[in-house]
């Protein structure tokens, strides 16, 4: 049954103040909340190490943001803004990325109303000569309520991966209130970053260091990456009364066969760094229901996990998937979710999470809730209280389930 909450019940006052609109002079000088069973305290992130347990798996998104927002110029002089979001022409990321001529993609496009049929050529008000030689153009192809789909096409060979780290800004999320500079091509990634493809940072990997990540490894814990790429939907409000009221946005991921291997052999805590990670982790039970009801894995539906009892073991889906890769050759599984985690949903690999603090009436408000037992007040108003900063730069947090 699809849950009926209230986003407003998921509200709590923010100051503007207490987001962090700059990332802090070093990644991990931020500070550390712990919650376990009910009980909080404050830490600094340097030492997060003294909280994974040894003989842990953790678990990172290795996704990489790309420079996905590009300023166009009709010949009227108006300015439209295009936000990349998910390939289209080709499908794939990394044949998109490829391409040294001409491409389409699903997109964002402000002011669309104001685009007709004309061209659109990149704004370039520095006169750029190797922009201008570019020759960079957007068609509009077909549009509906919320998205575009924009062909781009360019001179000069050059794959459009370059052409975006050209042309292209880092779409750092709206609620800093600035547009993106210097400082966030560098800091608006994890260091772990490797595939190409979000257009929204894993913002909990954004405190580590290699500092942290050795410390943990010398811990015995197993570092693992999946890559879920993050859509723009992580910025959208929700703007129902009831969270049965939202959409939630297709995100793709890859998970490699080594890694469900482990999972299946182990008892090991399973640390997720960020809340894509454990939207990853925990929609691969209901893939691998997919693979043994109907052979096969498929994309996994915003409310699948609500809408009956599940009666097969966590051990049986993630077989189901394995076996499902080993008969058809493949050493990953590819596939998407539009999962949703609200109060109520059954968590069956995830016991502990890192995570940063969210916004008001947010989606990923509601997922903290769901892994806390509904305790998130108590961690906001702690966080508040004790000078904490929020959203993508602030600080951090690491979170035990209750089992």
């Amino acid at each position: 049954m699809i849950p009926e909450i209230k986003i407003s019940d998921f509200d709590y006052v923010l100051p503007d103040d207490r987001i962090a609109k700059y990332p802090l002079p070093q990644r991990d000088m931020s500070k550390l909340l712990r919650y376990s069973d009910g009980e909080l305290s404050e830490h600094a992130f340097k030492d997060i190490a003294d909280f994974i347990p040894e003989n842990s798996i953790m678990v990172f998104n290795d996704t990489k943001v790309v420079p996905a927002r590009l300023h166009f110029q009709r010949e009227t002089g108006a300015h439209i803004e295009i936000f990349c979001l998910e390939p289209v022409m080709p499908a794939e990321y990394n044949l998109i990325f490829s391409e040294t001529s001409v491409c389409r993609w699903k997109c964002i496009v402000g002011n669309v109303k104001r685009w007709k049929s004309d061209i659109l050529s990149l704004y370039n008000p520095e006169n750029d000569k190797d922009v201008e030689r570019m020759g960079l153009k957007a068609a509009l192809v077909e549009r509906d309520n919320e998205t575009s789909i924009v062909e781009f096409r360019w001179d000069g060979g050059m794959e459009f991966s370059k052409v975006l780290e050209i042309c292209g800004t880092v779409p750092i999320p709206p609620y800093l209130n600035r547009e993106s500079e210097t400082i966030d091509t560098e800091r608006y990634q994890t260091l772990y970053a490797k595939f190409r493809g979000s257009v929204a940072a894993p913002t909990a990997g954004l405190h580590f260091t290699e500092t942290e990540l050795d410390a943990i490894r010398k811990k015995g814990v197993d570092m693992e990456t999946i890559c879920l790429h993050v859509g723009a939907g992580t910025f959208l409000p929700v703007k129902s009364n009831l969270i049965s009221g939202h959409r939630m946005h297709r995100e793709p991921f890859i998970v490699r066969k080594a890694f469900l291997t482990d999972l299946i052999s182990s008892d090991r805590n399973v640390v997720a760094v960020g809340t894509t990670s454990i939207r990853t982790l925990e929609s691969l039970y209901y893939v691998g229901v997919g693979c043994i009801e109907n052979g096969h894995p498929a994309d996994i539906g915003q409310w699948e996990p609500y809408e009956r009892e599940y009666s097969y073991t966590t051990k049986e889906a993630l077989e189901a998937i394995v076996s499902y890769l080993d008969a058809n050759g493949l050493d990953e599984l590819s596939v998407g979710t539009r999962i949703i985690i609200v109060p109520g949903f059954k968590f069956r690999i995830a016991d502990m999470l890192v995570t940063n603090f969210h916004q008001p009436q947010s989606t990923l408000l509601l997922l903290v809730s769901a892994f806390v037992d509904g305790d998130w007040r108590k961690i906001y108003d702690f966080a508040l209280s004790h000078g904490f900063r929020f959203l993508s730069y602030g600080d951090s947090s690491i979170m035990i389930r209750n089992k």
